[in-house]
C-alpha cells in the first residue's frame, strides 16, 4: 500500500528514475558552471588566445591551425555563461524572438557577402565549420551573444535608468558596436575574415561599424521585446556568471589585440574590463 502512494521502494525508484524538471536542470547547470567558472572564464580563452595567435603564425601543424571544430567547440563553452544564465528567460515568446534573431543573422551575412551591404565588402578567409550558402553554421553563437552581452551590462550599469527605453536602447546599441570594436580589428589580424578595400580601423573599414549600428538596433529591439526585464534583473540579482561570456570575451579578444598592436581595440576591451569592474563581476573566484 506504502508503494501505491509513491512512498514505498517503487516510489522512490520512481522518483529517482523521473525526467528533470526544467527548475531542476537548471539549477544543476548552474551548480556545473559555479564550480568550473576559472576553467570556462579564463583557461579557455587564455588557451584559445594561444592557439589563434600560434594558428595565424604558422606555429601549429596544419591540422591545428584554425581547426573549425575546436573554434566552435571553444566558443560555446565560453558562451555558456550566457546561455545558461539567460535560460530561464526563455519562455515561448522569447524562443520565437531568438530564432527570429538567428534567421536575420544568416540573412544579413548572406547579404552582406554577396552585396557588399551593410558591412561593406568582405569575405571569410578561413574555413569557420559547415555553411549554408557560404554563411556558417554557428553564426549565431558568435552574432547574438555580442548584443546579450551588451544588454546584460547596460542593465547592471545603468540601474534605475535601464528602465527607460530611451536610455537603455541606445547604450546597448552603443557597448555593441564598443564590442566589435574589439572584434573585427582582432578578427581581420588574425584571419578570420578580411575587407579587400582596406579600412581606417585596423584593416576594418568604417561601413562595417555603420552595418553593425543597423544589425545591434534590430536585435536589441527585438530582445527588449520578448525579455521579461523583471525577471531579468532578477536573474542577474542572483546568477553571478551570467556576464563571464564577456569577462572571456575581454581576456581572448584584448589578448588578441595587444599581441598584434591594436592599441585601440585593446584599450577599448580594458574599459570593458572597467565595466564588469564597476558591475562587480569580473570576479571569478581565482581560488577555485
Amino acid at each position: 500500500m506504502g508503494s501505491e502512494g509513491g512512498d514505498g521502494p517503487a516510489g522512490a525508484t520512481a522518483r529517482a528514475t523521473a525526467r528533470p524538471t526544467r527548475s531542476e536542470m537548471q539549477a544543476r547547470l548552474d551548480s556545473l558552471l559555479r564550480e568550473h567558472r576559472v576553467t570556462v572564464a579564463v583557461v579557455f580563452p587564455a588557451v584559445g588566445a594561444i592557439l589563434l595567435v600560434a594558428s595565424a603564425e604558422g606555429h601549429l601543424p596544419p591540422p591545428l591551425t584554425f581547426e573549425p571544430f575546436l573554434l566552435l567547440l571553444g566558443t560555446l563553452v565560453m558562451r555558456s555563461p550566457l546561455l545558461i544564465g539567460l535560460a530561464p528567460l526563455i519562455d515561448r515568446r522569447a524562443a520565437v524572438g531568438v530564432t527570429a534573431l538567428a534567421g536575420y543573422a544568416y540573412a544579413i551575412e548572406f547579404a552582406g557577402l554577396r552585396t557588399g551591404w551593410p558591412y561593406g565588402e568582405f569575405h571569410y578567409a578561413i574555413d569557420l565549420g559547415p555553411t549554408v550558402a557560404g554563411v556558417p553554421v554557428g553564426l549565431p553563437v558568435f552574432f547574438l551573444p555580442l548584443v546579450g552581452n551588451a544588454y546584460l551590462l547596460c542593465s547592471l550599469l545603468l540601474g534605475g535608468r535601464a528602465r527607460a527605453a530611451r536610455i537603455r536602447l541606445p547604450a546597448v546599441i552603443g557597448t555593441v558596436i564598443a564590442m566589435d570594436l574589439v572584434l573585427d580589428p582582432g578578427a581581420v589580424a588574425l584571419g578570420f575574415w578580411t575587407y579587400p578595400g582596406g579600412g581606417a580601423v585596423y584593416g576594418v573599414p568604417l561601413s562595417n561599424f555603420a552595418g553593425w549600428v543597423l544589425s545591434a538596433t534590430v536585435t536589441v529591439l527585438v530582445l527588449d521585446a520578448v525579455l521579461d526585464r523583471a525577471a531579468l534583473l532578477e536573474r542577474l540579482d542572483t546568477c553571478e556568471f551570467a556576464l563571464d561570456d564577456l569577462v572571456s570575451f575581454v581576456l581572448l579578444w584584448g589578448a588578441v589585440n595587444v599581441y598584434f598592436g591594436n592599441w585601440g581595440a585593446a584599450a577599448v576591451a580594458g574599459l570593458f574590463a572597467l565595466g564588469l569592474v564597476r558591475a562587480d563581476r569580473f570576479d571569478v573566484p581565482v581560488g577555485q
